[in-house]
């Protein structure tokens, strides 16, 4: 190419207009997994890990938290500052599924504004993107994430996950605050409505609820409780007797791997504890690879029957998330909240 020809090119490349540049939204790493949702500030969120074979995925969306909450089976893998509709252009509440998928997606609507891991919500143009976290209320309608929580959780999700968007005085309590129990059946976005245990009552053990799919197990210290599930599904809940209560766990989270602990299993004598190991997670990463020590085995006491029941379905690859944060809402009910601010600052 002469050069003549050359700096002509460059001359009409120059005079093209130039794309948009997508800006980053948000903090750019998880903050520790033990912080309290209410603590994040706008921008920032909590990401403990994920993998897909481990279940269905689902997101409640609060609008009057304007937090967003990520669940696979059963177990809280993230939460998530958002900013959701402004006046005017209110985010719709109710029970979506993903309809479409897409990385670079740019607005139709608003001059090709980068709406980066866009995942459409409806036709009409309601999604979850990467956007801007004033710490209230400014979009046109979709709920804003930042940007590398909305890379995670396109990376995570699928084709027709469910996201219930939920707003006070319009959905139910526990919907609206969610906590590390999922407030809903993540097949449907049905609320799910779970009894607690009668007084006097140890466990409920009900496996038919959920006959196959990927067991996970979720245990909470401020409760005194342990639920296990399957496929997403609660199948089982017990009490717990937790020795030194005042004493935290902090969070964890455990897979089972191949083979057994060594020694007696405390929890039920005569069988074998299966080979629990650490999954690191943000604020605890250095504890990957570790076994769960005997000491904090030692300080738990479930009943026997229940142990037995579950005992069986621990096989490599189930999931434990261990909290010291309190899951049921009868536990939590009337309890203050803090809330990100849900209105921008007076002019």
């Amino acid at each position: 190419m002469s050069r003549r020809l050359l700096a002509t090119a460059l001359a009409l490349l120059l005079t093209l207009p130039a794309a948009a540049a997508v800006p980053f939204w948000g903090a750019r790493q998880s903050s520790p997994v033990d912080t309290a949702p209410t603590q994040l500030k706008p921008g920032e969120w909590i990401w403990g890990g994920d993998n897909k074979t481990m279940g269905p995925i689902a997101v409640v969306v609060s609008l009057t938290e304007q937090r967003a909450y990520v669940y696979r089976n059963g177990l809280p893998i993230g939460v998530s500052t958002v900013s959701t509709g402004k006046k005017g252009y209110e985010t719709p509440t109710g029970v979506f599924t993903i309809l479409q998928k897409d990385k670079d997606h740019r607005s139709s609507i608003y001059n090709a504004a980068p709406m980066p891991y866009m995942q459409r919500l409806t036709w009409g143009g309601v999604a979850l993107h990467a956007g801007g976290l004033p710490g209230y209320p400014e979009s046109h309608g979709c709920v804003h994430l930042p940007s590398e929580f909305a890379k995670l959780l396109f990376d995570a999700s699928n084709m027709g996950m469910t996201v219930v968007v939920s707003q006070e005085g319009k959905s139910p309590t526990d919907v609206v605050h969610p906590s590390a129990l999922i407030p809903i059946d993540p097949r449907t976005g049905a609320e799910a409505s779970i009894p607690p245990l009668d007084d006097g009552q140890k466990f409920r053990w009900r496996p038919e609820l959920s006959s196959e799919g990927p067991v996970s197990i979720l245990l909470s210290r401020a409760d005194r409780r342990v639920l296990v599930f399957r496929n997403g599904i609660e199948i089982g809940r017990s009490r717990v007797l937790i020795r030194d209560a005042d004493q935290a766990f902090g969070t964890r989270a455990y897979i089972v791997k191949d083979g057994y602990l060594p020694g007696d299993n405390p929890l039920l004598p005569g069988t074998q504890m299966p080979n629990w190991m650490a999954i690191g997670v943000p604020g605890h990463d250095t504890d990957a690879g570790s076994l769960l020590d005997a000491t904090t085995i030692e300080r738990i006491v479930i009943p026997h029957d229940f142990v037995a029941a579950v005992l069986p379905l621990l096989t490599p690859g189930v999931v434990m998330l261990v909290t010291d944060a309190p899951m049921l809402a009868e536990a939590i009910k009337g309890a203050p909240r803090q809330v990100l601010d849900s209105d921008p600052p007076e002019k």
